[in-house]
């Protein structure tokens, strides 16, 4: 039961972004947000069993 589930995995990658983003001055870190955002809601909506 050590192993980590993909969603752990998925969980420490958007940890880790969010940490680099916000070690940015705050210009450069609003539109990192604004990317991040982005590919999270193209990541939502592609998912396989999400509703239309």
């Amino acid at each position: 039961m050590d192993q980590a589930s993909p969603h752990d995995d998925e969980t420490g990658d958007l940890l880790s972004t969010l940490e680099v983003i916000e070690a940015q001055p705050l210009a450069t870190r609003a539109d990192a947000y604004d990317t991040l955002h982005d590919t999270l809601a193209r990541r939502l909506e592609a998912t396989p069993g999400s509703p239309s």
